[in-house]
């Protein structure tokens, strides 16, 4: 007596599902498989935007390439555009440039973004309006902000000098901020402070508002000061945030160039020539790729080494 199959033995008799004669099995990809693939396009974007051109750059500083004469034979020197670099006063006065811009703004931003970030943090009536009032600088391009101040700082039509005049009577057109030799530093300086103190209040508000308020509920029970409590709970707890700012602020200082290169493209004479106004001379006034693809490797280097010792210190406060 034959018996009708049940579903079982159908799954049995082909466990592969394979359905038709000749109809390939499908077969599923594992979550590594798809990882690799959601990776991938990101990996490509990362080598041709980023790898290539660097590795690139490291071959250039190696030869006396020009931009302006592709066609000219290429001649391999070696080590010469390092050594003729870092035995140049130019490039050692232009680092010191940079040096001075980077401490400089960075204080002044930490400053006066832990003190704005501690006024926010209290909540008052509007600190929102005035949260977004303070944040609206960081919000433009830095070409935007060259741009917006090197109009504000003329010192015939401009209204920071106006300004200057109703404060404190000096004559408008008796000063120039981006002119003088030794105004035109502290210019550069006061428009990277007044750009990016916003950026540096965000992130020591995030550890503000990290602190749990139970810590400073303990600390008034044990009758501890506000003086106290600032300098034992609030200052050690911001203090990752704030230096992970540090971090930013020096490696987006360091690089500096459209916001100065409007101001005072590194004058007046060379006063506020920072490092990459010199790569930017030395790669398209001069055409001396390959000396300024050295230039771009050095300070590179010099960055990159600088923010790992960084970390390792930063990594080292987190843990206690």
């Amino acid at each position: 007596m034959s018996s009708v199959p049940t579903s079982e033995h159908v799954i049995v008799a082909n466990p592969k599902n394979q359905g038709h004669p000749g109809q390939r099995p499908f077969r599923a990809l594992s979550d590594r498989a798809i990882a690799w693939w959601f990776v991938l396009p990101s990996i490509v974007l990362l080598l041709a935007i980023n790898i290539f051109p660097l590795l690139w750059t490291i071959r250039l500083s190696f030869t006396n390439f020009r931009a302006n004469m592709p066609s000219a034979p290429i001649r391999w020197v070696g080590l010469d555009n390092y050594i003729d670099i870092l035995t140049d006063e130019d490039i050692w006065d232009a680092m010191q440039v940079t040096a001075r811009f980077v401490v400089s703004s960075i204080t002044l931003e930490v400053l006066l973004g832990f003190g704005l970030a501690l006024l926010v943090n209290r909540r008052f009536r509007g600190h929102s309006f005035w949260t977004t009032l303070i944040l609206w600088p960081m919000m433009l391009s830095p070409a935007v902000v060259g741009n917006f101040w090197t109009f504000l700082l003329q010192p015939q039509t401009g209204l920071f000098n106006y300004a200057v005049h109703f404060l404190t009577g000096i004559n408008p057109s008796s000063f120039s901020m981006i002119g003088d030799v030794s105004l035109a530093p502290w210019t550069i300086v006061m428009v990277d402070t007044w750009m990016w103190t916003p950026y540096v209040m965000l992130i020591c508000l995030a550890g503000l508002r990290a602190i749990p308020d139970y810590i400073y509920e303990a600390a008034a029970i044990d009758r501890a000061s506000a003086w106290r409590q600032f300098w034992s709970i609030t200052v050690p707890m911001v203090l990752p945030f704030l230096m992970l700012a540090v971090l930013f602020r020096v490696i987006e200082n360091f690089k500096m160039f459209d916001m100065v290169n409007l101001l005072t493209s590194g004058g007046p004479g060379s006063v506020t020539e920072t490092a990459s106004i010199t790569l930017k001379r030395a790669a398209f006034e001069k055409w001396h790729t390959g000396y300024a693809s050295a230039l771009a490797i050095i300070l590179f280097v010099t960055v990159f080494g600088a923010a790992n010792i960084y970390v390792k210190v930063l990594n080292r406060v987190k843990e206690r």
